[in-house]
């Protein structure tokens, strides 16, 4: 796997209102590409933002990375062009492997220092934006969940960029994995408590899990939607 690649675009957006099933909703999943040297700080990029904070952001979701070779696939499967952002991706990637990269494996971007800290699970916003109610399953299916990442050092990132992967964790966890874990091959969740970079909010849905699958062998936990 490539430990270099770059950023093709830097995308952002802003929460807009619409109506979902007949109620008013609202999402930031519309990101569009940006020009200039963007600040990553606290918990967003300058100009972004999330609808819901306890879903959609925070310090394990502040940055939202999309492989433009993902994108191409989808392309051919969908059969029209795809945008920059589209996917709700924060960062366009290109010539790395985001869905292969380790939980806890640690990126320079541009002036940042970003970790891998989960997958993105798909929910219903992703099938408006995509228009199609059904590519949330279909997104499910294909295994290119993407990478969200946390900061470990703040800066600023743009177009052009080179992505560098500067540490790996001693593990082979990658987000392909826990993606697929959680999606289809639950049998493995006890995977996840055996890494230390694990998101908390997924070590508690682990832990649940497993106990309540033993308790309860037809029941399962879910953690909230994170398109």
């Amino acid at each position: 796997m490539s430990t270099r690649g770059k950023v093709l675009s830097v995308n952002v957006g802003t929460v807009r209102e619409f109506e979902y099933g007949g109620r008013p909703a609202k999402s930031a999943i519309w990101k569009s590409p940006v020009v200039g040297r963007i600040p990553v700080r606290g918990v967003n990029l300058a100009g972004d933002d999330q609808a819901d904070r306890e879903a959609h952001g925070g310090p394990d979701k502040v940055l939202y990375a999309y492989a433009v070779e993902d994108a191409r696939w989808w392309e051919q499967e969908i059969g029209r062009p795809l945008a920059y952002g589209e996917f709700g991706e924060n960062i366009t990637t290109e010539g790395i492997a985001v869905n292969d990269a380790l939980i806890g494996e640690r990126w320079q971007i541009g002036t940042i220092v970003v970790e891998v800290s989960e997958p993105r699970i798909p929910c219903w916003r992703l099938g408006v934006r995509m228009n199609d109610k059904m590519f949330p399953r279909r997104f499910t299916d294909a295994l290119r969940p993407g990478a969200y990442f946390r900061i470990v050092a703040e800066g600023d990132v743009g177009t052009g960029d080179e992505i560098r992967v500067v540490e790996k964790p001693d593990h082979d966890l990658a987000i392909r994995d826990m993606f697929r874990i959680y999606t289809r091959d639950r049998d493995e969740v006890g995977r996840l408590l055996e890494v230390p970079q694990m998101s908390v909010s997924w070590k508690e849905w682990a832990s649940d899990f497993l106990q309540k699958t033993k308790d309860h062998p037809a029941d399962a936990l879910k953690p909230g939607c994170c398109s």
